[in-house]
């Protein structure tokens, strides 16, 4: 025999049976453990729940059990009131409306208490159960009392009635089959022995039939019970799981927000790390280059070359990790606009033709006036990744960007006449820290780097949902092609100037004003610059860059070139410093900017005000490029971009 899990409820008065109902869109009534220790705690809790599940169904159903309470009195009264003796239907109505009240209070008294143990859970059943039991006596004693009074369909009504207050304590009460067969015998066997006392063959019969009547519904109670009972285990085992799985998202949520913490706390690290470690190591770089000029035997200046390619080694890795670190916490957002591509072009120029400068390579960039819609930063920095690659790896002829319309798409695509990639090496590529091995023979430049850029390239790429294409064959050069959806901004020209080859130059007689709040970093390039045979005038702040200028003569002091910081005093800025200087000798003195942020996106001040960007750590051989372009250009009449 299965084990009953709960009290029994109060018998309800409705006049048909009622769905069976298990409470739902509530919290357990009683706190379910997410998981026991042991099997005795798990059928312990399980009881208990059980237990409490049922006396709560109970208490619901006790407003429809007191509404069918009143209605089944007032079919009575009605059947009867002609027929029965007025003292006997006051009487009758005085029981009923004691035992009404009781319900009531009883029921009262439940909504305001908040039981959790068992004994309390067993004290509630127990009223549930006298409740239940009191309204089956008063029903028998309907039968009792009122069969006989009144004419064949009175007491054919009052038969209907009782029956149908016995069938519809099933929903309820049939999970405490003992407690369901007292109710059901206490309705229907005083009106069964009220008939047969009648003392005729008919009645014999009819008391006959009621007896077979209540037999089948004490079967069917029990089939019911089975069924409730299972519906119950179900719901509770619903809750536990429900408590669970909220115990479980709460840890999935706790770990994902402890994720999230730890990724930004590694991105920033990255980003405090990588801006701190690259001053270091721009002086270290700046003085082995020194040390370099002043020591001529083979041996150290081999050694100060490998210090330099370690240095610049070093800064690629800073801004390679902070970009796949970037990508892969999620750190980087899509933000689409429409864009001409002119405005990437231009910013290419700046910081791509001093390299192209140096190797005696021509940057070309074609096609400005495309409109695309995209996300600009993201571009911008798949095309720099693309073209540094180029640079590098092409030793004669040009690197070409340019921008063409083919059909619904727009193509961005970077050309270069470079060494080229081997077909079953093409997919390899975009895999972090790969190297191609092997093949052609390729000089230390070509060597460098840790195999993340094109990596960052496809990620960068897949997050704009933008197709990446390459082609290329070994020993004539390679094409890698994003596509991009088309824009609607206006168009307006893009200016594109020529690249320009090696001009052999030298510092001497140069005047070269340093701006530089880091001892180590200034002293450096005094060093270093002063080695080139420059004359120097260095500064560590703005207000003293400022009133050195204001003691010149702009017609007998004339700096050649501007090198600042970025970050200087009280969170002045090397726009200042170039801004005051210039006022001073002139809005064509040549400008470069060095700083320590790869993310502080200097490009637009840098076009706006005419001056070039370095990212700290520079070393010496991409300094000497940046100020032979700079000198260059400006020796030769071009115009500075």
């Amino acid at each position: 025999m299965q084990r009953a899990p709960g009290p029994l409820a109060a018998a309800p008065g409705n006049t048909a049976p009622p769905a069976v109902r298990v409470p739902t869109g509530a919290e357990p009534a009683v706190p379910v453990a997410a998981q026991p220790e042991t099997p005795e705690q798990t059928s312990a809790q399980h009881t208990l729940a059980s237990l409490a599940e049922v006396v709560q169904t109970t208490f619901d159903y006790m407003p429809a059990t007191l509404s069918g309470y009143f209605a089944g009195v007032c079919v009575v009264i009605v059947l009867f009131w002609a027929s029965a003796p007025a003292a006997l239907i006051a009487g009758w109505l005085i029981v009923w409306a004691l035992m009404g009240a009781g319900r009531v209070l009883v029921w009262q008294q439940y909504k305001r208490a908040r039981p959790l143990t068992r004994p309390e859970w067993l004290g509630w059943r127990l009223r549930s159960n006298i409740g239940s039991l009191a309204a089956g006596a008063l029903w028998g004693a309907t039968g009792w009392l009122f069969y006989g009074h009144g004419d064949g369909l009175q007491l054919t009504g009052l038969v209907i009635i009782i029956y149908t207050f016995s069938v519809a304590g099933v929903p309820v009460l049939s999970i405490q089959p003992r407690i369901y067969i007292g109710y059901a015998v206490l309705c229907l066997l005083p009106l069964v022995v009220r008939i047969a006392l009648v003392g005729d063959n008919e009645h014999y019969l009819l008391a006959g039939e009621l007896l077979l009547i209540i037999s089948l519904t004490i079967v069917l109670a029990n089939t019911y019970r089975q069924a409730l009972q299972r519906i119950i285990e179900l719901k509770i085992q619903g809750d536990e799981m429900a408590v669970q799985l909220r115990v479980e998202t709460q840890a999935a949520d706790d770990a994902r927000h402890a994720a999230e913490i730890a990724n930004r706390a590694k991105t920033q690290f990255f980003t405090a790390a990588s801006h701190d470690l690259r001053q270091p190591l721009h002086a270290m770089g700046l003085f082995a280059e020194a040390l370099r000029q002043r020591v001529h035997e083979p041996e150290v200046a081999q050694l100060v070359n490998s210090i330099n390619e370690s240095v610049d080694a070093l800064e690629g890795l800073f801004s390679e990790l902070l970009d796949i670190t970037r990508i892969d916490t999620g750190g980087i957002e899509v933000h689409e606009q429409h864009f001409e591509t002119g405005d990437i072009l231009r910013k290419l120029r700046l910081h791509f033709e001093p390299a192209a400068f140096e190797k005696g390579l021509q940057l070309r960039l074609r096609g400005g006036r495309h409109v695309v819609f995209a996300d600009p930063l993201l571009v911008e920095r798949i095309l720099r990744n693309l073209v540094s690659n180029a640079i590098r790896y092409t030793n004669d002829g040009s690197v070409l960007v340019s921008c063409r319309r083919q059909g619904e798409r727009v193509l961005l695509q970077v050309w270069d006449s470079g060494v080229g990639i081997r077909e079953q090496e093409q997919q390899k590529i975009f895999d972090e820290f790969y190297q191609v091995p092997g093949g052609r023979v390729v000089d230390p430049e070509q060597r460098k780097g840790l195999g993340l850029g094109l990596a960052i390239v496809k990620r960068l790429a897949q997050l704009m949902n933008a197709p990446l294409g390459l082609r290329s064959h070994p020993g004539r050069g390679t094409v890698f092609t994003l596509e991009l959806p088309p824009g609607k901004a206006p168009r307006a020209p893009a200016q594109v100037l020529p690249g320009k080859g090696p001009v052999g130059i030298t510092l001497a007689g140069r005047l070269i004003v340093i701006v530089e709040d880091e001892p180590a970093v200034r002293a450096g390039l005094e060093v270093l610059l002063k080695g080139w045979g420059a004359g120097i005038k260095a500064f560590e702040s703005v207000a003293e860059s400022a009133a050195w200028a204001t003691t010149c003569d702009p017609e007998v002091v004339q700096p050649d070139l501007l090198i600042v910081d970025y970050r200087l005093e009280e969170g002045r800025t090397g726009v200042d410093a170039i801004t005051v200087l210039r006022q001073r000798f002139g809005s064509n003195v040549p400008a470069i900017l060095v700083t320590g942020s790869t993310m502080t996106g200097h490009e637009k001040d840098a076009q706006v005000h005419d001056f070039h960007l370095l990212i700290k750590p520079v070393v010496p051989n991409k300094l000497r490029a940046m100020i032979a372009f700079k000198l260059g250009v400006k020796v030769a009449g071009n115009p500075t971009l």
